[in-house]
């Protein structure tokens, strides 16, 4: 069985928020601690799991093993227009299924988003790092995850088994901070049929 160590990342405002009302991340929640954070995660990460609405748009992106989740391929299909990418209908595949299309069989997996990608892996996630801008505000703004802003995100990874580490500082300017989420307890399992 193949042996993923699965973390997400996101940076949100105050509010919860990814993205303004348009779906656009601002430059308000742009912040150089945290991008040198990310992207050195992300080279570190053998595959990158993201939405087709979501990237990282970054110099090394062009060189990253990546799947992109999408309803325009039935279940896996080569992406055109990247050599690295595979293009994931997760209602015609499993996730497994679509790193072994795209020939990773272990290793860490970076989850970068939407929030609807976010929200399938909830259960999977060994660390989530929740990159918090306490400053910005993005009312109407695109949640980080499903279920917010009715709960608050860290709210929401610990309904998942996820508990919080120790934060650190990466813009103290503006207060921004990452806390790693990681998994404690194991995720119920669904009642025998």
């Amino acid at each position: 069985m193949p042996a993923y160590r699965i973390e997400g990342y996101v940076i949100v405002s105050a509010d919860g928020m990814l993205a303004n009302a348009d779906r656009v991340m601002p430059e308000a929640l742009k912040f150089e601690g945290d991008k040198h954070f990310f992207t050195s995660a992300l080279d570190q990460a053998d595959m990158i799991v993201h939405g087709r609405h979501s990237g990282e748009d970054q110099p090394n992106s062009p060189k990253r093993k990546r799947i992109i989740l999408t309803r325009r391929v039935a279940a896996l299909a080569p992406d055109p227009s990247n050599p690295n990418a595979t293009l994931w209908n997760p209602s015609g595949a499993t996730f497994e299924a679509a790193c072994d299309f795209a020939d990773v069989r272990s290793g860490t997996v970076a989850v970068i988003g939407g929030p609807a990608v976010f929200g399938m892996f909830m259960d999977r996630y060994d660390t989530f790092w929740l990159s918090l801008a306490p400053k910005v505000r993005l009312p109407g703004g695109e949640p980080c995850f499903p279920g917010v802003p009715q709960r608050s995100p860290q709210q929401i990874l610990a309904a998942h088994g996820l508990k919080a580490g120790e934060a650190r500082m990466l813009d103290p300017n503006d207060g921004v901070g990452v806390t790693p989420w990681r998994r404690v307890v194991a995720p119920s399992a669904s009642p025998p049929r």
